[in-house]
């Protein structure tokens, strides 16, 4: 019969080997609970800080761990979003690659761009919403003072045309179409004012260099609570809750004056069903999650998520909707 020093040294030996496997198990990171195996690279097209790239850092911190290993945003600016899409679409539909980008690159550009190099519905799968926002109409010193309802305006642009101009951020985005829509509604011929972003368009709104403009909501919302720049109208279905006694442009009188921009998650179209429904359960529990929610707030956002099916009939049914709206603007590029 062994003794008792023998018998523990027989254990050591047999049960190393078990103890060193155990350890190593525990130490290293675990994809066992995440859908993915591989890390998530989120695809924006357009650079760091601004608001798709800050809705693609709210989401990677919660995909992280849950869906995936690990989350890389990977920004692919240029062309106005365009570039991210291009690379998306190519890119293996396996899950770990995904585009985070106003769902406009791919509801109203294909109105607008000759040359896209995508096709909206062949190439990518919709997934959800993450965040959306409502556009303001707002004007600057360069309008009198008496104008104060979006009726005072038209009427003040017909009886002034040559200043009868808005800004926008960019030729061939919502806010020019949005401009494009209220002079159509009023009757009025409203002269575009392209910019390469918000920020300049602002700094000439403050500074009373162009009558009008349309921005995101959160890039005026500040200078309208100062005094500096007055918001007559909002874009959305509804009013802003961050706006609240700012009339709709419908509640204005230009009902067919209507638009909203998803902040939204798209996969490359051959992404397995299952998959995109994992997805899309992940950026929806990661919409709940109270970071994301301040984050989003903060920034102005309404919290949007919905089924990949439902979102689909979402972007089909603006990827439609905006196609008259581009062409009566007369508006294309040869890019």
């Amino acid at each position: 019969m062994p003794d008792r020093r023998h018998l523990l040294s027989l254990l050591a030996t047999v049960l190393a080997p078990v103890l060193v496997t155990a350890l190593a198990t525990a130490a290293a990171p675990s994809s066992a609970q995440t859908v993915i195996d591989k890390p998530l690279k989120m695809v924006v097209g357009f650079p760091p800080g601004g608001a798709a790239d800050s809705v693609a850092r709210l989401l990677a911190e919660q995909l992280r761990g849950t869906y995936a290993p690990s989350v890389i945003v990977d920004n692919k600016a240029g062309a106005g979003g365009r570039l991210g899409a291009q690379a998306v679409k190519v890119s293996e539909a396996g899950g770990s690659v995904l585009l985070v980008t106003p769902a406009s690159v791919l509801t109203i550009y294909p109105h607008v761009y000759k040359k896209l190099g995508y096709d909206t519905l062949a190439d990518f799968t919709p997934v959800s919403s993450a965040a959306k926002v409502t556009f303001a109409f707002s004007v600057s010193s360069a309008v009198p003072a008496s104008v104060k309802t979006l009726a005072d305006y038209v009427a003040w642009a017909k009886a002034n045309p040559k200043d009868a101009s808005f800004g926008s951020p960019a030729a061939g985005a919502t806010p020019h179409f949005v401009g494009t829509m209220l002079g159509r509604a009023g009757g009025v011929a409203l002269n575009h004012v392209p910019y390469k972003g918000g920020a300049p368009l602002v700094s000439d709104l403050l500074g009373g260099q162009v009558p009008a403009g349309v921005n995101v909501l959160p890039e005026v919302l500040q200078h309208a609570g100062s005094g500096k720049l007055r918001i007559l109208a909002v874009s959305g279905a509804k009013r802003s809750r961050y706006l609240p006694g700012v009339p709709t442009f419908a509640e204005a009188g230009f009902k067919d004056v209507e638009a909203d921009e998803y902040f939204a998650v798209f996969v490359p179209a051959k992404t397995p069903a299952a998959v995109v429904a994992k997805l899309n359960a992940a950026v929806r529990s990661a919409l709940v999650a109270k970071p994301v929610v301040q984050g989003l707030e903060k920034l102005s956002f309404d919290v949007e998520g919905q089924s990949s099916a439902e979102f689909t009939q979402i972007v089909k049914k603006e990827l439609e909707r905006w196609g008259p709206i581009v062409k009566a603007s007369g508006f294309s590029s040869e890019d």
